[in-house]
Protein backbone atom coordinates (compact mmCIF):
# COMPACT_ATOMS: atom_id res chain seq x y z
CA UNK A 1 0.00 0.00 0.00
CA UNK A 2 2.30 2.49 1.20
CA UNK A 3 4.22 1.50 -2.02
CA UNK A 4 1.14 2.11 -4.19
CA UNK A 5 0.76 5.38 -2.51
CA UNK A 6 4.33 6.69 -3.15
CA UNK A 7 4.13 7.25 -6.93
CA UNK A 8 1.05 9.13 -7.34
CA UNK A 9 2.52 11.47 -4.14
CA UNK A 10 6.07 11.95 -6.05
CA UNK A 11 4.30 12.64 -9.26
CA UNK A 12 1.50 15.32 -7.39
CA UNK A 13 4.11 16.56 -4.40
CA UNK A 14 7.87 16.51 -5.59
CA UNK A 15 8.88 16.16 -9.40
CA UNK A 16 6.76 19.09 -10.82
CA UNK A 17 8.83 21.26 -7.96
CA UNK A 18 12.11 20.03 -9.43
CA UNK A 19 14.18 21.70 -11.73
CA UNK A 20 17.01 20.79 -13.88
CA UNK A 21 18.90 21.57 -17.15
CA UNK A 22 18.88 19.49 -20.41
CA UNK A 23 21.37 20.35 -22.50
CA UNK A 24 21.85 19.54 -26.65
CA UNK A 25 25.28 19.91 -28.43
CA UNK A 26 24.86 20.15 -32.28
CA UNK A 27 25.66 21.37 -35.67
CA UNK A 28 22.60 21.05 -37.49
CA UNK A 29 22.84 21.01 -41.39
CA UNK A 30 23.26 24.31 -42.72
CA UNK A 31 24.32 25.50 -39.43
CA UNK A 32 27.97 27.04 -39.87
CA UNK A 33 30.59 25.31 -37.61
CA UNK A 34 32.01 28.52 -37.05
CA UNK A 35 28.72 30.17 -35.40
CA UNK A 36 28.47 29.02 -31.86
CA UNK A 37 24.67 30.10 -30.12
CA UNK A 38 23.64 29.42 -26.73
CA UNK A 39 20.07 29.30 -26.41
CA UNK A 40 17.57 28.50 -23.67
CA UNK A 41 14.26 27.45 -24.14
CA UNK A 42 11.55 28.07 -21.84
CA UNK A 43 8.46 26.31 -22.26
CA UNK A 44 5.50 25.67 -20.97
CA UNK A 45 5.60 27.39 -17.71
CA UNK A 46 1.82 27.02 -17.36
CA UNK A 47 1.78 29.83 -14.67
CA UNK A 48 -0.99 29.27 -11.75
CA UNK A 49 -0.47 28.62 -7.49
CA UNK A 50 0.68 26.66 -6.60
CA UNK A 51 2.30 24.43 -9.32
CA UNK A 52 3.97 27.38 -11.00
CA UNK A 53 3.84 30.04 -8.52
CA UNK A 54 5.78 33.59 -8.74
CA UNK A 55 8.20 32.66 -6.81
CA UNK A 56 9.01 29.54 -8.56
CA UNK A 57 8.77 31.49 -11.97
CA UNK A 58 11.17 34.14 -10.71
CA UNK A 59 13.70 30.92 -9.52
CA UNK A 60 13.50 29.68 -12.98
CA UNK A 61 14.18 32.81 -14.56
CA UNK A 62 17.20 33.65 -12.01
CA UNK A 63 18.75 30.53 -12.93
CA UNK A 64 18.08 30.52 -16.50
CA UNK A 65 20.38 34.10 -16.44
CA UNK A 66 23.27 31.95 -14.71
CA UNK A 67 23.49 30.03 -17.46
CA UNK A 68 24.15 32.83 -19.31
CA UNK A 69 22.62 32.21 -22.40
CA UNK A 70 23.12 34.31 -26.01
CA UNK A 71 19.24 34.23 -26.20
CA UNK A 72 16.10 33.22 -24.59
CA UNK A 73 13.72 31.61 -26.61
CA UNK A 74 10.27 31.36 -25.15
CA UNK A 75 7.91 28.94 -26.95
CA UNK A 76 4.37 28.82 -25.62
CA UNK A 77 1.44 28.11 -23.09
CA UNK A 78 2.28 30.80 -20.26
CA UNK A 79 -1.46 30.07 -18.82
CA UNK A 80 -2.26 27.31 -16.59
CA UNK A 81 -4.46 25.10 -18.82
CA UNK A 82 -5.79 23.62 -16.07
CA UNK A 83 -8.58 23.99 -13.22
CA UNK A 84 -6.08 22.61 -10.62
CA UNK A 85 -4.97 25.72 -8.90
CA UNK A 86 -5.71 27.82 -6.06
CA UNK A 87 -6.57 31.11 -7.94
CA UNK A 88 -5.21 32.59 -11.65
CA UNK A 89 -2.40 34.59 -11.42
CA UNK A 90 -2.64 37.79 -13.33
CA UNK A 91 -1.01 37.60 -16.88
CA UNK A 92 1.11 40.24 -16.48
CA UNK A 93 2.16 40.03 -12.92
CA UNK A 94 4.53 36.63 -14.94
CA UNK A 95 5.25 38.36 -18.07
CA UNK A 96 7.16 41.12 -15.60
CA UNK A 97 9.35 38.36 -14.26
CA UNK A 98 10.02 36.81 -17.41
CA UNK A 99 11.33 40.59 -18.49
CA UNK A 100 13.63 39.54 -16.61
CA UNK A 101 15.64 37.41 -18.85
CA UNK A 102 19.14 38.18 -19.44
CA UNK A 103 20.71 37.78 -22.46
CA UNK A 104 22.78 39.86 -25.40
CA UNK A 105 20.29 39.06 -28.22
CA UNK A 106 17.41 39.26 -26.44
CA UNK A 107 14.49 37.20 -25.12
CA UNK A 108 11.68 36.00 -28.18
CA UNK A 109 8.30 34.29 -27.65
CA UNK A 110 5.67 32.40 -29.95
CA UNK A 111 2.51 31.92 -28.48
CA UNK A 112 0.68 27.67 -27.74
CA UNK A 113 -2.29 26.79 -27.72
CA UNK A 114 -3.54 27.39 -24.19
CA UNK A 115 -2.62 31.39 -24.98
CA UNK A 116 -5.05 31.30 -27.44
CA UNK A 117 -7.71 29.12 -25.98
CA UNK A 118 -7.52 31.03 -22.44
CA UNK A 119 -8.79 34.37 -24.63
CA UNK A 120 -12.21 34.08 -25.26
CA UNK A 121 -12.40 37.35 -27.08
CA UNK A 122 -9.25 36.30 -29.20
CA UNK A 123 -11.21 33.26 -29.65
CA UNK A 124 -14.48 35.03 -31.14
CA UNK A 125 -12.01 37.29 -33.66
CA UNK A 126 -9.62 34.91 -34.24
CA UNK A 127 -7.30 37.36 -34.71
CA UNK A 128 -4.68 40.18 -33.17
CA UNK A 129 -2.72 39.07 -29.91
CA UNK A 130 -4.31 36.99 -27.08
CA UNK A 131 -3.93 38.67 -23.70
CA UNK A 132 -0.70 36.68 -23.10
CA UNK A 133 1.31 38.11 -25.75
CA UNK A 134 0.04 41.68 -25.39
CA UNK A 135 1.32 41.06 -21.40
CA UNK A 136 5.02 39.79 -22.78
CA UNK A 137 4.85 42.59 -25.31
CA UNK A 138 4.28 45.03 -22.07
CA UNK A 139 7.20 43.23 -20.45
CA UNK A 140 9.58 44.04 -23.48
CA UNK A 141 9.41 40.41 -24.85
CA UNK A 142 9.01 40.08 -28.88
CA UNK A 143 6.15 37.88 -29.46
CA UNK A 144 6.78 36.54 -33.11
CA UNK A 145 3.30 35.57 -35.25
CA UNK A 146 4.78 34.26 -38.62
CA UNK A 147 7.82 36.57 -38.65
CA UNK A 148 11.22 36.76 -39.43
CA UNK A 149 14.06 38.31 -37.71
CA UNK A 150 17.85 38.45 -39.08
CA UNK A 151 20.22 38.78 -35.87
CA UNK A 152 23.84 37.95 -35.43
CA UNK A 153 26.34 36.38 -33.04
CA UNK A 154 29.93 37.37 -33.22
CA UNK A 155 29.22 39.33 -36.76
CA UNK A 156 27.48 35.93 -38.17
CA UNK A 157 23.95 36.02 -39.46
CA UNK A 158 21.18 34.25 -38.55
CA UNK A 159 17.52 34.19 -38.74
CA UNK A 160 14.94 33.79 -36.40
CA UNK A 161 11.52 32.73 -37.05
CA UNK A 162 8.30 32.11 -35.00
CA UNK A 163 5.11 30.98 -35.88
CA UNK A 164 1.84 31.36 -34.36
CA UNK A 165 0.16 28.56 -33.24
CA UNK A 166 -1.68 25.75 -34.88
CA UNK A 167 -4.31 24.53 -32.86
CA UNK A 168 -4.87 28.22 -31.80
CA UNK A 169 -9.04 28.27 -32.61
CA UNK A 170 -11.24 26.21 -31.29
CA UNK A 171 -14.91 25.48 -32.84
CA UNK A 172 -16.91 28.72 -31.82
CA UNK A 173 -20.71 29.18 -32.50
CA UNK A 174 -20.04 33.12 -32.65
CA UNK A 175 -17.35 32.96 -35.16
CA UNK A 176 -19.01 30.75 -37.02
CA UNK A 177 -16.48 28.25 -36.87
CA UNK A 178 -17.16 24.44 -36.68
CA UNK A 179 -13.52 23.21 -37.24
CA UNK A 180 -10.23 23.93 -35.13
CA UNK A 181 -7.89 26.34 -37.13
CA UNK A 182 -4.39 27.21 -36.94
CA UNK A 183 -2.67 30.99 -37.15
CA UNK A 184 0.45 29.40 -38.39
CA UNK A 185 1.74 30.65 -42.05
CA UNK A 186 4.81 28.57 -42.83
CA UNK A 187 5.55 29.86 -46.24
CA UNK A 188 4.32 33.47 -45.35
CA UNK A 189 6.96 33.14 -42.18
CA UNK A 190 10.05 31.87 -44.32
CA UNK A 191 8.98 34.24 -47.26
CA UNK A 192 10.48 37.00 -44.85
CA UNK A 193 14.25 35.14 -44.81
CA UNK A 194 16.12 37.25 -47.60
CA UNK A 195 19.40 35.89 -47.76
CA UNK A 196 21.23 32.28 -47.10
CA UNK A 197 21.78 32.54 -43.99
CA UNK A 198 20.86 29.71 -41.14
CA UNK A 199 17.66 29.92 -40.15
CA UNK A 200 15.97 28.84 -36.35
CA UNK A 201 12.26 27.89 -36.18
CA UNK A 202 9.87 28.17 -33.08
CA UNK A 203 6.72 26.50 -33.15
CA UNK A 204 4.56 25.85 -29.83
CA UNK A 205 3.71 22.15 -31.51
CA UNK A 206 5.94 19.67 -32.99
CA UNK A 207 4.09 18.43 -35.36
CA UNK A 208 4.88 21.41 -37.61
CA UNK A 209 8.52 19.21 -38.43
CA UNK A 210 6.69 16.91 -41.43
CA UNK A 211 6.33 20.31 -43.38
CA UNK A 212 9.56 22.03 -42.68
CA UNK A 213 11.41 22.32 -45.42
CA UNK A 214 15.48 22.29 -45.84
CA UNK A 215 15.66 25.83 -45.53
CA UNK A 216 15.55 25.67 -42.06
CA UNK A 217 18.32 24.48 -39.61
CA UNK A 218 16.47 24.13 -36.79
CA UNK A 219 13.40 23.57 -35.78
CA UNK A 220 12.12 24.44 -31.61
CA UNK A 221 9.36 23.36 -29.83
CA UNK A 222 7.33 22.53 -26.81
CA UNK A 223 3.78 21.31 -26.05
CA UNK A 224 3.99 18.04 -25.48
CA UNK A 225 5.90 18.36 -21.76
CA UNK A 226 7.47 15.04 -23.28
CA UNK A 227 4.42 13.74 -22.51
CA UNK A 228 4.49 14.63 -18.68
CA UNK A 229 4.89 10.52 -17.79
CA UNK A 230 7.52 8.69 -18.61
CA UNK A 231 7.41 5.18 -16.36
CA UNK A 232 10.45 3.35 -17.01
CA UNK A 233 9.94 3.69 -20.94
CA UNK A 234 6.38 3.18 -20.58
CA UNK A 235 4.58 6.55 -22.07
CA UNK A 236 1.16 6.75 -22.04
CA UNK A 237 0.48 10.15 -23.79
CA UNK A 238 2.56 11.17 -26.99
CA UNK A 239 1.48 14.60 -26.82
CA UNK A 240 2.29 15.12 -30.65
CA UNK A 241 1.44 13.19 -34.00
CA UNK A 242 4.78 12.37 -34.29
CA UNK A 243 3.85 9.43 -31.71
CA UNK A 244 5.07 8.58 -28.30
CA UNK A 245 8.72 8.10 -29.28
CA UNK A 246 9.42 11.30 -31.02
CA UNK A 247 7.79 13.40 -28.11
CA UNK A 248 10.86 14.89 -26.51
CA UNK A 249 15.06 15.80 -26.85
CA UNK A 250 16.91 16.01 -30.17
CA UNK A 251 14.66 14.03 -33.04
CA UNK A 252 15.74 13.76 -36.51
CA UNK A 253 13.03 13.56 -38.12
CA UNK A 254 13.08 11.60 -41.61
CA UNK A 255 9.72 9.90 -41.80
CA UNK A 256 10.80 6.62 -42.24
CA UNK A 257 11.84 7.49 -45.91
CA UNK A 258 14.89 8.74 -47.73
CA UNK A 259 14.06 12.54 -48.08
CA UNK A 260 14.43 14.52 -51.39
CA UNK A 261 14.18 18.20 -51.65
CA UNK A 262 12.01 20.63 -54.27
CA UNK A 263 14.66 19.45 -57.12
CA UNK A 264 14.66 15.63 -56.25
CA UNK A 265 17.67 15.35 -54.46
CA UNK A 266 18.67 13.59 -51.77
CA UNK A 267 17.82 16.12 -48.74
CA UNK A 268 19.09 16.13 -45.02
CA UNK A 269 16.97 14.58 -42.01
CA UNK A 270 15.30 17.62 -40.42
CA UNK A 271 16.41 18.60 -36.99
CA UNK A 272 14.01 18.82 -34.34
CA UNK A 273 14.55 20.03 -30.24
CA UNK A 274 10.91 19.20 -28.38
CA UNK A 275 11.79 20.98 -24.49
CA UNK A 276 10.18 18.87 -21.70
CA UNK A 277 8.96 22.15 -20.52
CA UNK A 278 8.35 23.53 -16.66
CA UNK A 279 4.79 22.78 -15.74
CA UNK A 280 2.22 20.52 -16.13
CA UNK A 281 -1.27 21.00 -18.70
CA UNK A 282 -4.58 18.82 -17.30
CA UNK A 283 -3.69 18.06 -14.34
CA UNK A 284 -1.01 18.94 -12.71
CA UNK A 285 0.99 15.11 -12.56
CA UNK A 286 4.85 14.76 -13.90
CA UNK A 287 6.54 11.31 -13.42
CA UNK A 288 9.82 10.62 -15.11
CA UNK A 289 9.86 13.98 -17.04
CA UNK A 290 11.02 16.59 -14.49
CA UNK A 291 10.40 20.87 -15.22
CA UNK A 292 13.45 21.39 -17.42
CA UNK A 293 15.41 24.45 -18.61
CA UNK A 294 16.91 23.40 -22.43
CA UNK A 295 20.10 24.50 -23.46
CA UNK A 296 20.65 24.34 -26.91
CA UNK A 297 24.53 24.43 -28.03
CA UNK A 298 24.98 25.08 -31.18
CA UNK A 299 28.43 24.88 -33.05
CA UNK A 300 29.48 22.64 -30.10
CA UNK A 301 30.34 19.26 -29.45
CA UNK A 302 29.32 17.81 -25.83
CA UNK A 303 32.09 17.99 -23.31
CA UNK A 304 33.69 14.47 -23.13
CA UNK A 305 33.90 12.85 -19.43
Amino acid sequence: MAGAMAAPAYAIGIEPFRLRVQRHHLTPPRWPKDLKLRAALISDPHVCDPWMNLDRVRFIVEQTNALKPDIVLMLGDYVAGHRWQRKPIPSQAWADIFGGFAAPLGTHAVLGNHDWWDDQRAQVTGTGLPLAGRALERAGISVYQNRSVRLAKDGKPFWLAGLDDQIALLPNRKARRTNWQGRDDLSGTLDQVSDDAPVLLMAHEPGIIRKIPDRVSLTLSGHTHGGQINCFGYKPVSGTVLGRNQNYGHIVYADGTRLTNHLGLAADPKHLIISGGLGCSIIPVRFGVPPEITLVHLGETAPTA
